[in-house]
């Protein structure tokens, strides 16, 4: 017997193999978005009663300064990079950066970066909020983002991918459009909320530079043959119906030098390969929304 919270529908199945196809720009056959993680860690954050913000007491000098190397020289390297190869970066941003660290922020913006929220500090959790609470950070994110960049954001990454019950069905009433928090789809996909349209935005945990360095151990050539490992076989399935690789990064692990390599090696097979639309979240979603919102049997009046 289940006695915990009941399923909350938030999107109906669909065979893989049965869909309508989904066609891209130019005929490409995979969407390809890079998603830089621009974050602030606190060294000694408000104490969340369900998780803890670091591994040992704090100060936890190590973890801080870890992290704190991808604003200092981490993201600059990547950003380097991805500009060489063609790749704007769709941010998923600590919006506390914009007050800690503007210039990070403002060298994003200048190179025509994209970007969405991922909460205000990534050491401050959504488990235990309030509806409140909650609407508290998505109305500051919105506003912190408006006031440094100009840009109006489109998509939401709950911070340290935590959520409470309503997280989806708030941020779609304030206008965004697409979550990246939702793992199960290789295609956008409609997303069932109380307002707004809303649609998951296939983002990879698989791929995601955390999960290779952190859980999988991988080698810097062990990932960037996994990125191609990934491309190739989602750009075959694309030939299909239009599918969507996500490049999720956090730059103090892709940023190191002795990882930068291999990744620029990924993103120049990726650019002369030519089967790429190489794009930004945000396009994406517009892309979706304008042509096949009604796809996938969503229960939202799109």
């Amino acid at each position: 017997m289940n006695n915990g919270q009941p399923d909350p529908g938030l999107y109906e199945y669909n065979a893989y193999r049965n869909r309508p196809k989904i066609e891209w720009p130019d005929g490409k056959t995979v969407a390809v978005w890079v998603s830089p993680n621009l974050e602030y860690y606190e060294l000694d954050p408000p104490e969340n009663p369900i998780r803890k913000s670091w591994k040992t007491p704090a100060p936890d000098v190590t973890g801080y300064s870890h992290r704190d190397y991808a604003n200092r020289v981490g993201h600059w390297r990547m950003a380097e990079v991805m500009e060489q190869y063609g790749f704007k970066g769709s941010v998923s941003l600590s919006v506390a950066l914009c007050q800690h660290i503007p210039e990070v922020v403002e060298h994003a913006n200048e190179l025509g970066w994209e970007f969405f929220s991922h909460g205000i500090y990534n050491t401050r959790y959504s488990y235990g909020m309030s509806e409140e609470q909650e609407r508290t950070i998505i109305e500051d994110s919105i506003k912190t983002v408006k006031n440094a960049t100009g840009q109006d954001i489109k998509g939401w990454l709950a911070p340290a991918l935590t959520h409470t019950p309503r997280t989806l069905d708030l941020i779609a009433e304030y206008g965004l459009t697409y979550t990246c928090d939702l793992y199960h789809d290789d295609q956008p996909m409609p997303v069932s909320v109380k307002s707004g349209k809303l649609i998951s935005m296939p983002y990879s945990l698989e791929v995601n530079d955390h999960y290779g360095f952190f859980i999988y151990n991988m080698s810097p050539r062990e990932y960037a043959d996994t990125l191609i490992r990934q491309y190739e076989r989602l750009a075959a399935e694309g030939e299909n119906s239009g599918t969507v690789m996500c490049i999720p990064l956090h730059s103090y692990l892709i940023g190191q030098p002795h990882r930068i390599g291999p990744f620029a090696e990924v993103l120049r097979y990726i650019k002369e390969d030519g089967r790429a639309w190489i794009t930004q979240s945000g396009d994406i979603a517009d892309h979706y929304l304008a042509n096949y919102s009604h796809l996938a049997g969503a229960k939202n009046d799109y």
